[in-house]
């Protein structure tokens, strides 16, 4: 089963209503289980009834539900909910839609709301039907949002490929879209850009969810200015004024824990220490690695640490189900054991350690104690999509080089400050060397770059950056550079930036970390230089290789290779780099490196 040929609510309903009623045998009967109900935060000791991949019966005994060929199952535990994650993308753990999903469903993911901008800005409207096909083919449900800006930020950087409301009017008539993907533009709605309010208009049109994106600290005007484009949720809270300032605007505070991202602690209080209704909330993991989906876990890992942040467990089960399936309208369809819902559910031992021993998703059962019991299809990636690290030519150790005005023996320079666990940056000041009539790094701070690689225009912009803790010659090089997918060269030696750059186009794409004059890591990303369609615990042990090999460098920030991915992202605070130059993400203008000589 798929949600390709799996029957909606309405073809499915005399079936549904014959098998409740006693009249047919179910496929699938589960007895003994304490059935968790989101719906109404409780636990009954009820049995379920499952048949054409949806619940049929949900009550105190289904024995008239049971047929000859009727698979009984007698467990113990709890039943909950399939996990759903309402705000992700599939591109960060480095894997296709099918290998994300092979990582994800044994920890009782069972549905996921995944904004493709990553692909969009490199392959444009194409990349993201392609990544929507493979999806409609899985054993779980991966709904898409159409992704909104690409790029991020007019006029402060230059994609692959540009999104417009034409691309989203035409996505929207696809199966398995179901809604906008985050609008990062938030300075475009609130000023009333018309590409944005096109964009916006198409999705409400079309009655789906806009999704939002506020990477400000400002709750003044403008905030509210942004809630009345209509964005329906946002990722971007840190902490618990942020919470209640979306909610109270009836927006729903989508509470992120990722692979570098721990903003669920801060916010969570807006619910367990305020008493605001918890139906305003929901939980999500944004950016989740490879390494993280196998060592550690996925939605469950989510669940767990809102607990763990004291947190109700049934609360915390409803922000990471019903929740998400009602905010993107899904109610009826998913998010709750309840009749007619797409038979998506988890069992586990314990609510509050969430142990996720059993999974089925669309009425079979899917995993069993970690192990994936079904197959994952993939698509036939075509050429076009693994063709797109584009150079101009071999770059050597001048392309780096930062000329210091004519005489200057020091300069004051602005800095990229990363700050750990956190997608916002310091803007910094440093008063840095001059070299032979170069800027050179000094201390913590070290050299970063941005090179042009989809137009292969020969553009390099160069800058520094401070708070990664490098040592001694290095460099590292990721085609994944959120959002416009150029690639980001952070290093401490010219040469081996060059070097590091140059083997990416040779591999078609991924990361690299060169030391000492040679390379101690490769992760191989041929698809997009996004991702590989490789098993997870392949790309998770390739991209453990590269954090150790950041640790022998100096570096000791958690998970820094997602600091290192977004330092171009261009609508989140305060400085970035892109290759039109130097952005203020506080103004949304370009500015200079050098501030004094």
């Amino acid at each position: 089963m798929s949600p390709e040929t799996l029957p909606s609510w309405p073809d499915a309903a005399p079936d549904l209503i014959a098998i409740a009623a006693g009249r047919a045998p179910a496929d699938t009967v589960i007895r003994g289980a304490k059935v968790v109900l989101v719906q109404t935060r409780e636990t009954v000791e009820w049995d379920v009834a499952i048949a054409r991949g949806r619940f049929a019966y949900v009550g105190p005994d289904a024995s008239h539900c049971i047929g000859p060929d009727t698979r009984v199952e007698e467990v113990e535990g709890y039943l909950v909910p399939g996990l759903c994650d309402a705000h992700m993308h599939v591109e960060s753990g480095m894997l296709t839609p099918a290998e994300f999903a092979a990582a994800v469903i044994p920890h009782g993911t069972t549905a996921m709301f995944t904004d493709p901008h990553e692909i969009a800005n490199v392959l444009g409207l194409r990349g993201v039907r392609l990544m929507h096909d493979e999806a409609r083919g899985l054993p779980c449900s991966m709904f898409v949002q159409m992704p909104s800006c690409a790029p991020s930020a007019p006029g402060l950087e230059t994609t692959g490929h540009e999104i417009g409301p034409d691309d989203v009017a035409e996505a929207m008539t696809w199966p398995g879209v179901i809604g906008l993907g985050e609008m990062m533009n938030f300075p475009g709605v609130i000023a009333g850009d018309a590409k944005m309010l096109a964009e916006m208009a198409a999705t409400a049109e079309a009655r789906k969810t806009i999704g939002g994106h506020y990477a400000s600290p400002d709750l003044g005007p403008a905030f509210h200015a942004y809630a009345a484009g209509g964005p329906a949720d946002d990722h971007e809270g840190t902490s618990e004024e942020d919470a209640i300032a979306r909610m109270r605007q009836g927006m729903r505070a989508m509470m992120r824990l990722g692979s570098a991202w721990y903003d669920v602690e801060s916010q969570i209080t807006a619910i367990t220490d305020k008493g605001l209704d918890p139906r305003g909330a929901i939980l999500c993991t944004d950016d989740c690695m490879a390494a993280t989906l196998v060592h550690e876990g996925h939605m469950d890992r989510v669940v767990r640490h809102a607990i763990a942040c004291g947190c109700d467990p049934l609360i915390a089960l409803q922000m990471a189900t019903i929740n998400t399936a009602e905010h993107f309208g899904l109610g009826r369809d998913l998010g709750s054991i309840a009749p007619g819902r797409r038979a998506d559910c988890i069992l586990t031992s314990s609510l509050t350690d969430l142990p996720i021993e059993r999974v089925w998703a669309l009425g079979q059962e899917v995993a069993r104690d970690g192990e994936l019991l079904v197959e994952c299809p993939h698509l036939d990636w075509p050429e076009e999509a693994r063709a797109t690290v584009r150079l101009k030519h071999t770059l050597d150790a001048s392309a780096f080089e930062i000329p210091a005005p004519s005489g200057a023996n020091t300069v004051t320079t602005r800095v990229i400050g990363v700050v750990e666990n956190q997608a916002p940056t310091k803007a910094l000041s440093r008063d840095l060397p001059v070299r032979d009539g170069l800027v050179e790094g000094e201390g913590d701070t070290c050299q970063i770059a941005l090179v042009e690689r989809h137009r292969a225009t020969g553009g390099v912009t160069n800058g520094f950056v401070a708070g990664f803790g490098y040592r001694g010659p290095m460099a590292m090089a990721s085609t994944v550079a959120h959002d416009s997918h150029h690639m980001i060269v952070v290093g401490t030696d010219r040469a081996m930036m060059a070097a590091a750059a140059n083997r990416l186009a040779e591999v078609g794409g991924g990361v690299t970390l060169w030391a000492d004059g040679s390379e101690r890591a490769l992760v191989e990303l041929p698809i997009a230089g996004l991702m590989s369609d490789r098993p997870a615990a392949e790309v998770a042990a390739k991209a453990g290789n590269l954090m150790a090999a950041m640790r022998e460098a100096g570096c000791t920030l958690n998970n820094a290779y997602m600091q290192h991915s977004l330092l171009a992202l261009v609508v989140i605070p305060e400085l970035r780099i892109s290759d039109l130059g130097l952005v203020d993400v506080t103004k949304f203008e370009l500015t200079d490196l050098i501030e004094t000589a």
